[in-house]
């Protein structure tokens, strides 16, 4: 396969470094090519703003749903972007790899996703009727490529459990995973997370990283997060609302969109 890192670490000498490393030596071994990007060594610039949009005119509002898919179509986006897109295209896998920074990735890497993930190109794509809404959720332009997330928090396994007090973490990722990932067409592995970053020792260090190479090994194997598909008949259309019969009685929230 073909995988894109998208790493977001301000330290090359952190443990997110090491552990990126470790990644990518192990899908190399598997036969796999890598590319990675490094946003903070690539000075990646996270704010989307006009100049984003060069063919935009001079005293034109900036819509930027409007200006993105004009730009997309007319291949006229930065020249950061369209590298990133390339290699988004070229990839069959995409792995985003973070630290947890109050309860979500660093903005940097949200900069690249509101930056890389054009209109016409992650959203916005496919028919809109009374019948379909998109082609998204399951569907659009990375339908059949594989994605997850590679994320160390500080805090513990404990504190982001069932009962803990900052919440599941799959409720916590489900934003990155769902509507990050998913929306555009990726299936979803589980996420690898190392919790307690900040305390590791070489023992933690080396289980953490036989962990994660045992994840690259299966990166093409792992069955994914059994997301529910837009429109593969559960939710209604327009109103995108789980059909009533789904899910358990009285259940809501995030795990509805998940397949029992």
């Amino acid at each position: 396969m073909n995988v894109l890192i998208v790493f977001a670490h301000p330290d090359p000498r952190s443990l997110n470094a090491a552990l990126c490393d470790a990644a990518v030596a192990e899908l190399e071994a598997q036969g796999h090519a890598v590319r990675v990007s490094d946003l903070y060594a690539m000075n990646w610039k996270a704010a989307v703003d006009r100049a984003d949009f060069p063919t935009l005119g001079e005293g034109e509002r900036l819509k930027v749903a409007a200006a993105s898919g004009a730009a997309f179509a007319a291949d006229a986006l930065t020249d950061d972007v369209k590298a990133e897109q390339e290699k988004l295209l070229w990839a069959d896998a995409l792995i985003l790899q973070f630290p947890l920074w109050w309860f979500t990735m660093p903005a940097i890497l949200k900069g690249w996703v509101d930056r890389v993930y054009a209109y016409g190109l992650a959203y916005g794509v496919g028919e809109h009727s009374d019948r379909r809404w998109g082609d998204r959720y399951g569907e659009g332009r990375f339908a059949g490529k594989r994605a997850m997330l590679v994320v160390t928090t500080g805090g513990w396994a404990e504190h982001y459990g069932p009962r803990g007090i900052n919440g599941p973490i799959d409720d916590l990722l489900f934003p990155i995973n769902h509507g990050v990932l998913h929306y555009p067409g990726y299936d979803v592995l589980p996420p690898f997370v190392a919790y307690r970053a900040d305390r590791f020792d070489e023992a933690g260090f080396a289980r953490a990283a036989d962990g994660l190479r045992e994840r690259m090994r299966t990166l093409d194997t792992t069955p994914p997060i059994p997301f529910r598909r837009q429109n593969g008949g559960d939710y209604a259309i327009p109103s995108l609302e789980l059909r009533p019969e789904l899910g358990a009685p009285g259940a809501s929230g995030f795990a509805l969109h998940r397949s029992p």
